[in-house]
């Protein structure tokens, strides 16, 4: 059913979305959330899209608006057409920042030390555009960023990642 409703959204066929949701919610279908886990001083901490009720989550969305500037500076351009919301672009671009992995992305990076990795699980497949962004950010703020995903691992260096683009 997933399938099919992202299907109709890619076309924007929202009455449609709209029929098979409800639909999904009468049958008690339920999409599992993107969730992301990272590791600081043997403690576990588990993010998931939009989440605030982090202790820190101030500092985390302070970081991610720093890094949203840098990021446009360095040329990344949202990829909103992946979402497929039927909202408007600038809410599109929200719901982009906040996807579990650049959550935990950006905790570690004020979470470690300079310099060292940041290693983070993900249940779900990464998205081309948290794909995007992490290399992206891997050259801004010279950290490697290593990203456990459904399908594989992925190592961010210096702008690029392991998987050669294909995943």
């Amino acid at each position: 059913m997933f399938f099919l409703q992202n299907i109709y959204a890619s076309v924007g066929m929202w009455d449609k979305v709209a029929r098979v949701r409800r639909l999904m919610k009468d049958g008690k279908v339920k999409k599992e959330p993107g969730m992301s886990w990272l590791e600081v001083k043997d403690k576990v901490y588990t993010f998931i899209v939009g989440d605030r009720s982090h202790s820190r989550s101030t500092e985390i969305y302070a970081k991610l608006d720093e890094l949203s500037d840098l990021l446009k500076k360095a040329g990344y351009a949202p990829m909103v057409e992946i979402d497929l919301h039927d909202v408007e672009r600038s809410e599109k671009e929200q719901l982009l920042y906040h996807h579990s992995e650049k959550l935990a992305v950006a905790f570690g990076l004020i979470a470690t030390p300079p310099g060292a990795p940041i290693r983070v699980k993900k249940n779900l497949r990464i998205c081309f555009d948290c794909h995007t962004v992490l290399k992206f950010i891997s050259k801004i703020v010279s950290r490697q960023i290593i990203i456990r995903d459904t399908n594989r691992f992925h190592h961010f260096r210096d702008g690029s990642c392991s998987c050669g683009d294909y995943w």
